[in-house]
């Protein structure tokens, strides 16, 4: 186990993602408020939201570690912020939002080197295009469960993927951690990686 890194998010796709590229981490869960700021742009948001996150954790006295990773990620559709569904019938709205239509997935994300106080962040943007859905498979990929904790109500490492027509941009970002910008501003930072 490498202290010196921190996940600060409970999301078991940020930690698989980050377990893909070979780390050594610790996940301790952030506890900041996520919520949306009059005025702000989503870009902005996410940024935002993924440096209150990793701050949050590292202004924790009894954490150890030294570099501090937070990340959000949201669709947009429409100029409309798409979170995690409230409900089934939310998760419902959402997909017939999504079907048959292009939309973009935003994640943001930053690092924090707790010894230097220097930080990177960033918003990444990837467009998502989902095939025509019918009523039956909405219904059916509610009843799976996936689509309640996700942003948009469906998860593209999942059974969402049937949904996915084409994707232009990075898939990880999709998923939750667009890995290859953050791997770059954790090797700006001194973050040892395998590559």
């Amino acid at each position: 186990m490498n202290d010196q890194l921190v996940l600060a998010s409970a999301s078991p796709r940020r930690r698989e993602l980050l377990q893909q590229i070979g780390l050594n981490f610790q996940v301790i869960p952030s506890l900041a408020e996520e919520q949306i700021l009059t005025g702000e742009t989503p870009e902005e948001h996410v940024v935002r939201l993924s440096l209150d996150k990793a701050s949050e954790v590292a202004n924790r006295e009894k954490i150890l570690g030294r570099w501090f990773i937070g990340s959000d990620t949201i669709v947009l559709c429409d100029n409309q912020i798409l979170g995690k569904p409230r409900d089934n019938e939310h998760a419902g709205e959402m997909l017939k939002q999504l079907s048959g239509r292009e939309h973009r997935v935003l994640s943001g994300y930053a690092v924090i080197d707790r010894h230097t106080g220097e930080q990177r962040s960033e918003a990444v943007s990837t467009k998502v295009w989902f095939r025509q859905l019918t009523e039956g498979e909405i219904t059916g990929y509610i009843a799976t469960g996936e689509p309640a904790d996700k942003a948009g109500a469906y998860a593209i490492q999942g059974l969402g993927i049937c949904f996915v027509a084409r994707i232009e941009g990075s898939y990880t970002n999709v998923v939750g951690l667009p890995l290859c910008k953050l791997t770059l501003a954790m090797k700006e930072l001194g973050v040892p990686l395998l590559i």
